[in-house]
């Protein structure tokens, strides 16, 4: 078997549904940052257990959970409230548990299928985008890039062949947008502080993993003109956002806006 640990903040909209997506995982753990309405309280009556630590970014949350909270086994897969776990990547989890692999592994890639007003949206969001989420908690350590959290250098990782589900509109628009304003802000903090470089980007630009491409892309892209623009073009058009219907419309719109204010916070942080 496997534990599963939920990062909590405020999360009472949509905590119920990411624990019963969890239903025959016998540890299920929720670490809270200080939440003010129910969240502690339904996790509680669904028979998780909870946990308290002050959030920095979410690298240090999800190390914490590693290193300090006692989970019954050794394999853990990272949730968010507004993530669901579909059946299969429960019963691929436990089987990868088990199997002779995880020995030889500190972690495994998920990919998430974004779903955004009520539809999944591959194209405009690069399916499968992978995250590493399914690790061991003793071999596997978190580093913080940007807003979110990626492997450490030098860890070894497989891939799962089941998804799991990322409710992009768990929030309002008003929210996202605030949201996305200090993603913004964390984003051009660490293109500014870790950038590498050309020789190096460029190599990574040519690598034959995707992931390793995909990764440098990102980077590279901080250096474009109108990359609002640009954005948009490249998840509607390129990418294929337009099959994604009205849903996928105004998720581009979203991402558009969203370069438009890493890019100012870039032009501030330069002065």
């Amino acid at each position: 078997m496997f534990s599963i640990v939920i990062l909590t903040l405020n999360e009472a909209q949509n905590l119920p549904a990411c624990l019963a997506s969890t239903a025959g995982c016998d540890d299920v753990v929720v670490l809270d940052s200080g939440s003010t309405d129910r969240t502690a309280e339904i996790a509680r009556d669904s028979g998780a257990r909870v946990f308290v630590n002050p959030f920095e970014n979410f690298a240090q949350q999800r190390n914490y959970a590693d290193a300090a909270i006692p989970f019954r086994h050794d394999w853990v897969f990272h949730l968010d409230a507004d993530e669901t776990l579909t059946p299969e990547l429960v019963a691929e989890c436990a089987a990868r548990a088990a199997s002779r692999e995880a020995e030889t592994l500190d972690g495994y890639y998920a990919a998430p299928k974004m779903m955004f007003l009520g539809r999944w949206i591959p194209h405009c969001t690069d399916y499968p985008a992978w995250q590493a989420r399914f690790v061991h908690l003793r071999r596997f350590r978190f580093i913080q890039v940007g807003h979110g959290q990626r492997e450490a250098p030098g860890l070894r990782l497989g891939r799962m062949q089941s998804a799991y589900f990322h409710n992009l509109s768990s929030q309002t628009e008003a929210e996202i947008r605030a949201k996305h304003a200090r993603y913004a802000r964390a984003e051009a903090a660490s293109f500014i502080t870790t950038r590498r470089p050309a020789k190096v980007l460029w190599a990574s630009l040519r690598s034959g993993d995707p992931l390793v491409r995909r990764r440098a892309l990102k980077e590279a892209s901080y250096y474009l003109p109108a990359r609002g623009a640009l954005r948009m073009t490249y998840q509607y058009l390129v990418r294929g956002g337009f099959l994604d219907g009205a849903p996928g419309l105004a998720y581009c719109r979203l991402l558009s806006d969203y370069e438009r204010a890493i890019s100012a916070e870039i032009r501030r942080l330069r002065g």
